[in-house]
């Protein structure tokens, strides 16, 4: 006799249930050994998986070429710029450009509380207008032209594999007495220039936004609001 409609509602989840709670039953001569084995086997591949994944962007996969070669590579290119280029280059670049960071930080910093008797007081920002327009944007330009000069060559010699990228042999002090100083110091210019590079973007969109320098801002916070 057929089921009326509840009845077989009823009779289908019962079925459902049953089976999904066999779903937990360990089969015949499923020991415990086995789970133990399934279970090692699961957390080792976890452990190649997470291996693949970049330590600064966890979400991300680590990019292949960045394989730990270069001292502070922690697997940072989202956009996959070492896919396109040669990582010398892209160091070279790197350094060059936080070298100039962190020069730029330091005169953006001074300048608040010193400025040369011939020059004008103002704050950094305005500075680097006011002297555009009396033609020291030209003689920027041509100095910086004049040390890309240098800088084109040892990026030859680089790609030669002549020199180390960003390595002028530039050590007055003797700072660098040996291999294990040397990597040390190498890993703290690495990271102050990435500081640099992000602190000086900074430093120059704070003062756009609220007209005040670095200090001033600490010392009398303007809300935006």
């Amino acid at each position: 006799q057929p089921q009326s409609l509840p009845a077989m509602l009823r009779t289908a989840l019962l079925a459902a249930c049953v089976a999904s709670a066999t779903a937990f039953v360990p089969a015949q001569g499923f020991a415990p050994m086995a789970l133990k084995a399934n279970r090692g086997a699961a957390m080792s591949s976890l452990k190649m998986q997470e291996g693949d994944f970049s330590p600064a962007v966890p979400f991300l996969k680590r990019p292949i070429n960045l394989d730990g070669s270069y001292t502070g590579d922690v697997g940072f290119d989202p956009l996959g710029f070492s896919d396109v280029f040669d990582l010398r280059v892209l160091r070279e670049a790197e350094l060059k450009h936080g070298r100039f960071a962190m020069l730029a930080v330091l005169g953006f910093i001074v300048q608040e509380f010193y400025t040369f008797p011939f020059f004008p007081k103002m704050a950094p920002v305005d500075a680097h207008d006011y002297f555009v327009t009396q033609g020291g944007g030209s003689q920027i330009i041509f100095w910086i032209s004049f040390v890309e000069l240098f800088g084109v060559v040892a990026l030859f010699e680089t790609l030669q594999g002549k020199r180390e990228p960003g390595d002028f042999a530039f050590d007055p002090l003797g700072l660098a007495k040996d291999e294990a100083t040397l990597e040390r110091y190498r890993l703290a210019e690495i990271k102050h220039s990435r500081l640099a590079m992000i602190a000086i973007g900074g430093f120059i969109h704070q003062y756009w936004v609220t007209k005040q320098t670095v200090f001033e801002q600490l010392g009398n916070f303007k809300s935006l609001s």
